[in-house]
């Protein structure tokens, strides 16, 4: 009798043994894959992007080609018959499954690179969750996962494609798990995630593109200091919603009133060139990322730069141009925060800091994601403070954000269920929000 007992549990062992054998070797090896193909072409894509915005810089009249370069990214688009697909696809397929085309990956290397050669405003990563969502999918499809596989191979792509370019592998991997779901984090996903992004950067190290860090002195805790930088977080907080409005308030208006792609790729391109003329200065075409160094290292900020930032965004990804939204974010937020920071008797530097990260959780929704994205590029010292202000940011955003198809599954004020989309005009206490609530 204890023989048969002991052979049966032998067996059950076996199986969770082989069971679980099985599961790591195969996230394994997505994650392999995966970081392999992100970190080179995501280095790929960065060397492309810095050399670009370095020519623009080196000769000012490729600004002018603005407007000619929209219409080639309207004719490659069309090409690759890629028209209208982005970011929002690529959470689609996390949330419901289907097909990403791998297509999607020339169309937005090509048209992002476009966009900065040629000074449109616009950033980064929105190509990188792209292109790594698209390539994590296809490696999955390779390899023949399941529909619920293919999800968390999806998300591991755009860790390591994120991480690639910003040299945050903790950040990358908690924010391409939990921006597709607000408060839905498949930790299933978090071991191939961190695995792949780890090897993408430890791939863009040797590559030779270095990852961003800026150089920031966190004052010592103080209570204070910490109501401060909660008043500060909570200007954030509504700035975020100005910032995705404006975004989507100018693509909505874009389509509407200039229904031709060609024609608004030309026309948007043509209102960036003028503004450019009119405030005399390129510090608002491309990623900016020299602004937002200043602002953290230095200090400094022109007092309507952020204001500025906001509205060369709002027009380049509206008439079509490609990037993402997440670089003018911090753009936004760091000058905003170093202006505004001293007035509320915070250092104008951390004041950027904090004004980085609060816009960027506001806008994304991913309050953890923040916190992990301020220690990797600003330190841990002022971890509290950064913390802080993710928390009050993220609740004073409400439910805006950057992505229509990013899903809030609860609410922000109370324990209430509500599955609503970002930008959705379910509220607390609506119809839609009780009725979701019972479901």
């Amino acid at each position: 009798m204890m023989g048969n007992h002991i052979r049966q549990s032998a067996r059950i062992w076996a199986r969770q043994i082989k069971l679980y054998g099985v599961a790591l070797g195969k996230w394994l090896l997505l994650a392999t894959v995966t970081g392999t193909a992100c970190g080179l072409l995501g280095s790929l894509f960065h060397i492309a992007v810095e050399a670009a915005t370095e020519l623009r810089a080196a000769q000012p009249w490729l600004l002018y080609a603005l407007p000619l370069a929209g219409l080639a990214i309207v004719a490659l688009y069309r090409l690759l018959r890629t028209e209208g697909q982005g970011t929002n696809d690529i959470f689609n397929e996390v949330h419901q499954g289907g097909a990403i085309s791998a297509r999607l990956v020339p169309s937005i290397f090509l048209g992002t690179v476009l966009t900065h050669l040629c000074g449109g405003s616009a950033g980064r990563e929105g190509a990188a969750l792209q292109m790594g969502g698209a390539l994590g999918y296809r490696v999955g499809w390779l390899f023949h996962f399941d529909e619920r596989d293919l999800r968390i191979a999806t998300t591991t792509g755009m860790a390591a494609f994120f991480t690639a370019l910003f040299g945050t592998p903790l950040a990358a991997s908690v924010f391409a798990i939990a921006v597709v779901s607000v408060d839905s984090f498949y930790h299933a996903a978090l071991f191939p995630s961190l695995t792949a992004a780890l090897e993408a950067y430890g791939i863009s190290r040797l590559l030779g593109v270095e990852s961003t860090h800026f150089a920031v002195a966190a004052p010592a805790l103080e209570a204070g200091l910490l109501i401060r930088t909660a008043a500060l977080a909570a200007l954030c907080g509504l700035l975020s919603i100005l910032f995705c409005g404006t975004i989507h308030f100018a693509e909505h208006q874009m389509t509407k009133r200039l229904p031709n792609p060609w024609v608004r790729a030309f026309a948007g391109g043509c209102a960036v060139v003028a503004l450019t003329w009119i405030f005399g200065t390129t510090d608002y075409n491309g990623a900016g990322m020299q602004v937002i160094a200043a602002a953290v290292e230095q200090g400094t900020a022109h007092p309507a730069a952020f204001l500025l930032k906001l509205v060369f965004t709002a027009i380049t990804l509206a008439a079509g141009f490609k990037g993402g939204e997440v670089v003018p974010s911090f753009f936004v937020g760091a000058a905003f925060g170093c202006v505004a920071g001293p007035l509320l008797g915070l250092p104008a530097g951390f004041a950027a800091a904090l004004g980085l990260v609060s816009v960027f959780c506001g806008a994304v929704n991913c309050p953890l994601a923040s916190i992990f994205l301020a220690v990797e590029l600003f330190g841990g010292e002022g971890l509290l403070y950064f913390a802080v202000a993710c928390c009050v940011s993220f609740v004073l955003s409400g439910y805006n954000g950057l992505y229509s198809s990013q899903r809030i599954l609860h609410s922000k004020l109370k324990g209430l269920y509500i599955n609503v989309h970002a930008n959705d005009t379910a509220v607390e206490g609506s119809r839609e929000a009780v009725a979701a609530d019972r479901t």
